[in-house]
């Protein structure tokens, strides 16, 4: 049920707790009602996972959230190998993965794409209609500095205000630099339909704190309540 009322937008708003790596971090986040959870497969994140803790870590979801896998760039055979450790849900393509791309692996895979679309000016919202037109859903995160070794998880937030006119038929996320104090600006501002965190429930980088994760999962809750008095 929890699968279907995501895919056809009956749920007011979505919670993604991304870059899990242990157990008892990821349990955090069932308890406390994620609706998504990410798992990052690409080794120069702190939060990078191996094929067989991405295995282990699927198994304990046992359908209680999505589980979403990030990638950047990768190929069809990372793909492959991450289809048969995690069977995510959906994939989160973080890289410079063109339509034709997404379009390609939609089709190879059966799994929902969301396509991550960094953001730092208003010039950067020029690639929606090409994404919109295949993607399930668009994450909206902050431009990395040229220098970054990543393309997200940096813990800045974007100017939420570029979103504020924002025509995009498709559902989407807010992430970057978001916390439990901030968030309910991003979500005014932006009016999306969920957000999505990592570095703001982190005690250091690629360190989950499970205090902070209830926090975050609560405070959301706390706005999604008041906007609909």
């Amino acid at each position: 049920m929890l699968a279907a009322s995501i895919r056809f937008g009956t749920m007011s708003l979505l919670v993604k707790i991304c870059g899990l790596s242990t157990r008892e971090t990821l349990e955090t986040a069932l308890e406390a009602g994620a609706d998504m959870v990410g798992f990052v497969f690409f080794p120069p994140s702190p939060r990078h996972l191996s094929l067989e803790l991405g295995r282990d870590l699927g198994r304990q979801v046992k359908g209680r959230a999505l589980k979403v896998a990030l990638t950047v760039d990768a190929d069809d055979a990372t793909l492959d190998n991450i289809m048969d450790a995690l069977a995510p849900d959906m994939f989160q393509f973080h890289g410079r993965e063109s339509v034709a791309r997404l379009r390609d692996i939609k089709q190879r895979f059966g799994r929902a794409v969301m396509k991550v679309v960094p953001v730092a000016t208003a010039a950067d919202l020029s690639v929606l209609p090409g994404y919109a037109a295949v993607a399930d859903r668009i994450l909206f995160d902050a431009r990395a500095p040229k220098d970054a070794t990543r393309p997200g998880g940096l813990g800045e937030p974007f100017d939420w205000h570029l979103l504020e006119n924002l025509d995009l038929k498709l559902p989407y996320m807010v992430s970057g630099g978001l916390h439990a104090d901030n968030l309910a600006e991003a979500l005014r501002l932006t009016r999306a339909g969920g957000v999505d965190v990592s570095s703001g429930v982190e005690s250091a980088p690629g360190v989950k704190a499970p205090e902070m994760i209830k926090a975050f999962i609560r405070a959301a809750r706390a706005t999604q309540q008041s906007s609909v008095r």
